[in-house]
């Protein structure tokens, strides 16, 4: 049974954020803290995150977005790595019939293409299993660099201009956009980085263009329903203020 004391208020639906983005920060730290291997800060953030799911869905977020594993974390101790990957197995494996309990459909973004095969099977796996549900989006970026996202959608359209597919005067936000992973998507209203850093760490560099962002001092292992609650609170005062003073 659930903790009353972080169950946290409900936030206004009217003006929730249809669109979440989190960087699930603080995992290793969490481990530290606690005098556990690194890998069992990565468990408690699976936990974490379904707890997060459970909430956005009750708060009538339509989407979410996690940055899941970097392109930057092949440069941790291999050992690491292979655990990490073998927990992205585990993930998808033991969420489905959760995720599907609860019509979530899932949608990896990045090149989970190039991870190990058992890695990228169970992911296929895990969307395609997931594919018919019609209720939150939960957008897991694997192997994701905002970067090599810019690079990959920015050659594709110079490959289409030269090849006379594609016009230059065409070329409008809405055109950059459907050459991103994250195509056919709204950008993220609310960009929340759990962990207390203060940086976008390279992720969805260019849809957070106009995110809200909500830097939590809570480890992402121990980032639930109260702290989601509490960053919609702070994203809808914003808003509020935005709106009476006519700011960007």
């Amino acid at each position: 049974m659930r903790n009353p004391a972080r169950l946290g208020a409900m936030p206004d639906p009217a003006t929730v954020p249809k669109h979440v983005a989190i960087i699930m920060d603080g995992n290793r730290r969490w481990a530290k803290a606690h005098k556990l291997p690194s890998i069992e800060g990565h468990r408690r953030g699976i936990v974490a995150l379904r707890e997060v799911t459970h909430a956005a869905r009750d708060f009538g977020i339509e989407m979410v977005t996690v940055f899941g594993f970097s392109t930057e974390n092949w440069k941790r101790d291999k050992t690491e790595i292979s655990l990490l990957l073998d927990l992205c197995v585990y993930f998808a494996r033991s969420e489905l019939a959760e995720l599907c309990r609860n019509n979530v459909r899932v949608r990896v973004i990045g090149q989970y293409e190039l991870l190990p095969r058992a890695s990228r099977e169970a992911l296929d796996r895990l969307m395609e299993r997931t594919a018919a549900n019609d209720g939150l989006q939960l957008n897991l970026a694997v192997n994701y660099s905002a970067r090599t996202e810019l690079r990959v959608a920015l050659g594709n359209l110079a490959a289409d201009v030269a090849a006379g597919r594609l016009s230059p005067d065409a070329i409008d936000e809405s055109t950059m956009g459907s050459y991103l992973f994250t195509s056919s998507m709204p950008d993220p209203e609310l960009l929340i980085r759990p962990g207390g850093e203060s940086r976008l760490s390279n992720f969805l560099l260019y849809q957070a263009a106009y995110a809200e962002l909500v830097v939590s001092e809570v480890l992402w292992p121990d980032f639930g329903r109260r702290e989601l609650a509490e960053a919609i609170e702070h994203y809808q005062r914003r808003v509020a203020a935005r709106a009476t003073s006519g700011g960007l």
